[in-house]
């Protein structure tokens, strides 16, 4: 099982990235995909999760209307659309999966939102 995530960068506040995170090595769409994130000194924090069959997705509170989650089951590859970003959304973001009761996370892709 391989996660790679792409797309980080640094933005200023109000500003949108697009982050994607890139799989292999398991059944992608029949697998639920989540974002989390970390920032600085702080634990990691779960974000957005998107279930397979119908693309049902939840959010955290802190990003609900602003991030929208969602998948490309042909290129295997889950995003995550970051709008109005704050400088709170600031840390590390990582895809997850679980495969056969295991968990998977990519290497992470490092968002900064400053001016």
């Amino acid at each position: 099982v391989q996660l790679v995530e792409s797309g980080g960068a640094l933005v200023q506040p109000g500003g949108s990235l697009r982050l994607s995170c890139a799989t292999s090595g398991f059944t992608f769409r029949g697998s639920t995909m989540r974002w989390y994130r970390q920032a600085p000194g702080k634990v990691r924090e779960w974000v957005a999760i998107i279930y397979t069959a119908g693309g049902t997705t939840t959010y955290a509170d802190s990003v609900k209307g602003r991030f929208t989650i969602s998948r490309d089951n042909a290129k295997n590859t889950v995003y995550l659309q970051m709008n109005s970003l704050k400088p709170e959304d600031t840390g590390v973001y990582y895809c997850n999966t679980v495969v056969a009761a295991s968990d998977y996370w990519g290497q992470g892709t490092q968002v900064t939102v400053s001016s």
